[in-house]
């Protein structure tokens, strides 16, 4: 089917500019990063071969918030999207705090995504400084995202594409190699699966350190949402994009997982190190290290490229709410929000000097600080779901879409939230960063609070 341009729009000032497919490639593009790519080996160190259980659990918590997300898009798209559905349902505060929370998040990982893509790329021509390669990068895709959202969209599209059709060739290969297809290597079949001292060599305790990692793996999926209102018909195509989105993710996903812990023992040392690069070298494929550089710097540069997408969109719906300086929801011609734009990119720019500045000490902490946000993003989207939907049912309002299985599989996916959180509570490490995402939350809503009588008269609602 042929994407057709859009004509119209459903947030004001924006000029909508995306298709259907570009969006669906977004958010696959989002959630499809160096985590999966380098980080899930760590998972696998934890599970064994059971941590095929933590993605389907973090998949299905994935599924029914993206789900709970397409309800309110459906009814009504913004680009604030879960911020202004949190404002509608909870009040101004907990909105703004929202929003604030997601802008610092992305401004912050466009900072590490640009460092570390930046430090891979320095490797491969020594004669110029990482610093420049993080110049040449930020002007790039800030140069990207000024110059229209169409222009844009298809920019991203391309950068999706490629991480997609490294998956899929991984996925080939793989199975392959399952099966004996490949010559000159023998069929591993999946007795990996069993062996090494089980499925679950480490029990539900290994399972549930592994979900703390693997949940964090699937953010970005909710880029969709902001872009929705963007796109010719949010209403109509909500539906479809997180449905092709989510079903794409937990092949993909599952089956590279499964394809590693069948190929290789869970425990060899080269699964934690890179697990996509452990296998290809095991089947002999020439270049891995190159080709895996790539892809990850490729990721990289396309978290980034969403990230001052997803950061500039929510500042544009926080100054058209009056929760942020109205200056920032000034547009170009082609209905580029170029203040936010610039706005989100120089803070993160700002914080990639400081990096360099004071190594391993500015960066890290405030990755830190941000380390949680997702579960609070996630779990504000669920209850503002619950509370919009029960009101909508109450005024009998019309809505173009309704999630299924409601309310009781909302609730469901608040108590699996609720869960993580308490996992989170028992380990160190994720312990401290929910502290600290907590802690920054609890500020946002104070500064919201305080700065409540300073909002500008007349600003609608959203």
């Amino acid at each position: 089917m042929t994407d057709v341009p859009v004509t119209t729009t459903t947030t004001k000032g924006l000029h909508p500019g995306l298709t259907r497919r570009q969006i669906s490639m977004m958010g696959l593009g989002g959630a499809i990063g160096a985590g999966l790519f380098v980080g899930s080996g760590q998972a696998i160190g934890l599970a064994g071969p059971a941590v095929l259980i933590s993605y389907l659990v973090a998949g299905g918590i994935v599924i029914l918030v993206m789900a709970m997300l397409a309800e309110m898009v459906a009814a009504r798209p913004s680009s604030g999207a879960f911020s202004s559905y949190a404002q509608k349902a909870m009040g101004r505060s907990a909105g703004s705090a929202v929003g604030w929370l997601y802008w610092i998040q992305l401004v912050v990982v466009i900072a590490a995504e640009a460092t570390g893509a930046a430090g891979i790329v320095a490797d491969w021509v020594p004669g110029i400084p990482a610093w420049l390669w993080v110049l040449i990068f930020v002007v790039a895709l800030t140069a990207v995202n000024l110059f229209g959202v169409s222009n844009y969209g298809r920019f991203e599209f391309w950068f999706a594409a490629i991480k997609v059709a490294a998956i899929i060739a991984f996925l080939v290969v793989g199975v392959c190699a399952i099966i004996g297809l490949i010559p000159g290597v023998a069929a591993t079949g999946i007795s990996n699966l069993f062996d090494h001292g089980g499925f679950a060599p480490n029990g539900m305790t290994g399972i549930a350190a592994a979900l703390l990692i693997v949940v964090f793996a699937f953010g970005g999926t909710e880029v969709v949402a902001i872009a929705a209102a963007e796109s010719d018909d949010p209403a109509r195509n909500i539906r479809r994009i997180v449905r092709e989105v989510l079903v794409r993710i937990l092949i993909f996903y599952i089956g590279s997982i499964f394809v590693i812990v069948a190929v290789l023992p869970w425990n060899s040392p080269a699964v934690l190190d890179g697990p996509f690069s452990a296998v290809l070298a095991t089947l002999h494929v020439p270049g891995v290290d190159l080709v895996m550089s790539l892809i990850v710097v490729v990721a990289l540069l396309s978290a980034m490229n969403a990230n001052i997408y997803g950061a500039s969109r929510m500042a544009f719906s926080l100054g058209e709410r009056g929760l942020a300086p109205q200056g920032i929801t000034r547009t170009s011609l082609k209905g580029v929000p170029f203040v936010a734009v610039l706005a989100s990119v120089a803070f993160g720019f700002v914080t990639v000097g400081l990096n360099w500045a004071f190594p391993d000490v500015v960066l890290p902490a405030l990755l830190n600080v941000v380390g949680s946000t997702l579960l609070v993003i996630w779990t504000a989207t669920a209850l503002a779901q619950i509370i919009l939907r029960r009101r909508a049912d109450r005024d009998g309002v019309d809505m173009p879409m309704r999630m299924w299985g409601f309310p009781w599989l909302s609730w469901l996916c608040l108590a699996l939230l609720a869960g993580v959180i308490a996992l989170a509570m028992v380990d160190q490490a994720a312990r401290i960063q929910l502290l600290l995402t907590l802690g920054l939350t609890a500020v946002l809503l104070i500064v919201a609070r305080l700065t409540r009588g300073a909002a500008r008269v007349g600003v609608a609602r959203e």
